[in-house]
């Protein structure tokens, strides 16, 4: 940045020095020349020093001052080479009214106070202790840009608690207004705050990574901070930032992510979705080793080295003290936390391995491997005494983000669902916190959403027999049975995109939702419809053993009430779900007691119900297949 600020720096005082020479060169206004003269000196002097500090100079201020400053000076160029005229003739016909040197004086008055200010504010914040910088001139019709340049400059130049400081500031001016976090983002605010993320102290990561979030509320936002190396720096604190940290990260990515879908699979590409499953599975599910924040290679190496140390003591060859080391994970006589203890183990064993094969001279090819497994297990344990509030935080917002992630993408689903991340949301959305629950309530609903369209998804996520599927079937199904309103509708969603995935045996799905019709509100009820459309629907295999199972848990005088008297969009998902089941059990006798073919005729004469094309065709089919099984029916009472 040194270069290029005195290459900035260059044109100004060039002219500056022009303006004095041609100051000592005036015939005329000498005394108004002689006090331009002075301001021009003393700028003069504040632009050299400025380029001697050139490293520490801050850009974007520098560039709007140096700008303004050019200007300026070039206007006080031009009025004093007026005054060097030496003829009688050329004096007398040169005016030059006595207001232009009072607003060039004025003008470069602002300079000098623009340049000090930049000069203070670009200074260490050790050195300037705790005197106001007040306003700079160019700001006075803006004046919350200079607060923003003044907390840039502190997050470059300020101590550890001062970065912290102005990181918070930014979030509250972010927080407050759109325009303010736009102008961070082009004052070159992102820059230090990822550095602050990376590498300040706890407050100050906290603060940074906040702005970050709040500051991701458009796509080109976000794509600038994708440019910045926002992926990197996620990456790095969501494998070894405190906790309290990577749970604000994890907000913040669900924030760029839900602004910007186009970067849910740059997020994947750098492996952020395995890092959030991690953290969701820590504490969640048994062997949650199996998730660690640590490398591929160090987790298949640890496997190795468990597996060849099992073997050897087998053989009765292992190393003095291994087999007293190592415990099966399962023995109850032991603690609940085994796998930590078998890695731990683990790392001592291999280290006696490799000091031995030290030893007989062979090579050590696995001291990277036993490095990253160490702070593995440090970092753990550190995790495993955090305070509970703290641990629930954390996997709320790791399920939050996984839920903006998956939104859409097909990719990121996929690589969620190969891990035990399905098994994760079933375990937390029955045991976990409040918050908790409705964000793994919402990650299955968009990882339900994207199976419904992609066939090969639903088939390997949520293969029947998957002892993860059946547990997430069966936490949906028990938030229907409780009617817990605030996860009813995204588990309702989530069920109605998996309409087909269950068999034709598995109706229990059916009677809760049924029960869901008569739900006082409205929304609940209209999600209640659209889920059971996608199982009576034609489109589903199984549409007519669904529909019977609609027919027996009495759904046929829900969705007639639902027709007559529910709101327009409800009454239209209701008529839409009855004419399906017209349509596949006309000969139903709970139909025909429900006087379904009359609550038809009904909505066939309402414009209201039938300006849709679709609606009116499906509707006319419906009263068809009805009108033929009465008619039958009548002529044939023993059918």
């Amino acid at each position: 940045m040194g270069e290029l600020v005195k290459q900035i720096l260059a044109r100004p005082i060039q002219l500056s020095d022009q303006v004095i020479k041609a100051v000592d060169e005036a015939a005329s206004f000498k005394q108004e020349c002689s006090e331009l003269k002075s301001k021009t000196e003393k700028l003069t002097g504040l632009l050299r020093q400025a380029a001697r500090a050139s490293n520490d100079l801050y850009e974007r201020p520098t560039r709007r001052i140096i700008d303004d400053m050019e200007q300026v000076l070039d206007r006080a160029l031009s009025l004093v080479l007026k005054c060097r005229g030496n003829g009688l003739v050329k004096r007398m016909f040169t005016i030059i009214p006595a207001a232009a040197f009072r607003k060039m004086s004025s003008l470069l008055e602002n300079s000098v106070g623009d340049m000090s200010w930049l000069l203070r504010v670009s200074a260490p914040a050790s050195d300037r202790g705790d005197e106001y910088l007040g306003l700079p001139p160019i700001a006075a019709n803006e004046p919350i840009l200079c607060l923003i340049w003044e907390q840039i400059a502190i997050l470059y130049t300020g101590s550890a608690d001062d970065r912290s400081d102005a990181a918070a500031s930014l979030v509250s001016l972010a927080r407050d207004n759109d325009r303010y976090g736009k102008l961070i983002i082009e004052e070159g605010g992102i820059g230090p705050l990822l550095k602050l993320l990376k590498e300040g102290k706890l407050d100050g990561q906290e603060h940074a990574a906040t702005a970050i979030g709040l500051l991701g509320k458009d796509p080109q936002s976000v794509e600038h901070m994708i440019h910045a190396g926002v992926c990197q720096v996620f990456v790095k604190v969501l494998k070894e930032g405190p906790m309290k940290v990577q749970a604000v990260v994890a907000w913040a990515a669900s924030e760029l992510a839900s602004h910007y879908p186009k970067c849910q699979d740059l997020f994947a590409q750098h492996n952020i979705i395995r890092l959030l499953v991690g953290h969701l599975a820590f504490e969640t599910v048994q062997e949650h080793s199996k998730y660690a924040i640590v490398s591929k290679a160090t987790s298949m190496h640890a496997a190795v080295v468990l597996a060849s140390g099992n073997n050897a003591a087998d053989n009765g060859n292992n190393l003095d003290g291994e087999k007293s080391l190592i415990s099966h994970p399962l023995d109850k006589k032991h603690p609940t936390n085994q796998m930590h203890d078998v890695v731990s183990n683990t790392m001592m064993m291999n280290l006696a391995r490799q000091r031995n094969n030290l030893a007989n001279g062979e090579k050590a090819k696995s001291v990277h491997d036993l490095q990253s497994l160490s702070v593995y297990v440090s970092s753990n344990k550190v995790r495993e005494m955090e305070d509970p509030a703290t641990k629930a935080y954390v996997k709320e917002m790791a399920a939050r983000a996984l839920w903006k992630l998956a939104k859409g993408n097909s990719s990121v689903c996929r690589s969620i669902t190969e891990s035990r991340a399905l098994l994760c949301f079933a375990v937390l959305l029955e045991k976990g916190p409040k918050e908790v629950r409705y964000s793994s309530a919402m990650a299955l609903m968009e990882i339900a959403a994207v199976a419904e369209e992609d066939a090969d998804l639903r088939r390997s996520a949520f293969k029947p027999n998957s002892p993860a599927c059946k547990a997430v079937i069966d936490q949906l199904f028990s938030v229907l049975e409780k009617g817990d309103s605030e996860l009813l509708v995204p588990c309702i969603k989530a069920v109605g995109n998996l309409a087909r995935t269950f068999r034709a045996t598995e109706t229990r799905m059916i009677s809760p939702l049924v029960k869901l019709l008569d739900e006082r509100e409205i929304e609940v009820s209209r999600e209640t419809c659209a889920a059971l459309t996608k199982f009576a629907c034609s489109d589903n295999y199984l549409h007519l053993d669904h529909s019977k199972a609609i027919i027996g848990a009495g759904g046929a005088k829900h969705l007639v009430q639902l027709v007559y008297f529910g709101e327009q969009n409800l009454q239209t998902c209701a008529l839409v779900l009855l004419c399906y089941i017209a349509m596949h059990v006309p000969e139903s006798e709970e139909l025909s007691g429900a006087q379904v073919l009359t609550v038809l005729e009904w909505a066939s004469k309402q414009a209201s119900l039938v300006q849709d094309d679709e609606v009116a065709k499906l509707l006319a089919e419906a009263i068809r297949k009805l009108e033929l099984y009465q008619s039958r029916h009548q002529i044939y009472p023993s059918l």
